[in-house]
């Protein structure tokens, strides 16, 4: 998750034409591509147009750790962590294999 450095708003995924861009929820500042090295923009299929577009970490910049991938067999997985259920619930975490990209969680 990235923040406008102007006011500290969160930044949100825009379409400008026919190219994606991020842009400040609240003051409208639209960041450069050199402001978001590292990320990429990835419009997925919505159901309703009010959903919001979806901001990912390229792979890269994610952590890898040694865990064995259900699908293929591979030693390592890149990792993250969100909160999926409620606030007093513990969060979950995601895997996804370096080799195949198949993804998994573990809560």
């Amino acid at each position: 998750m990235e923040f406008c450095p102007k006011c500290g708003g969160m930044f949100v995924g825009k379409k400008e034409g026919d190219k994606m861009v991020l842009a400040c929820h609240s003051c409208g500042y639209i960041a450069t591509e050199k402001e978001v090295k590292g990320y990429k923009l990835v419009e997925k299929p919505r159901e309703k147009d009010d959903d919001p577009l979806v901001l990912e970490d390229a792979p890269a910049t994610k952590p890898k750790t040694r865990n064995k991938c259900p699908k293929c067999g591979h030693n390592e997985a890149y990792w993250w962590m969100s909160q999926t259920r409620g606030a007093d619930e513990p969060t979950t975490r995601f895997y996804k294999c370096v080799k195949c990209e198949h993804t998994w969680r573990e809560y």
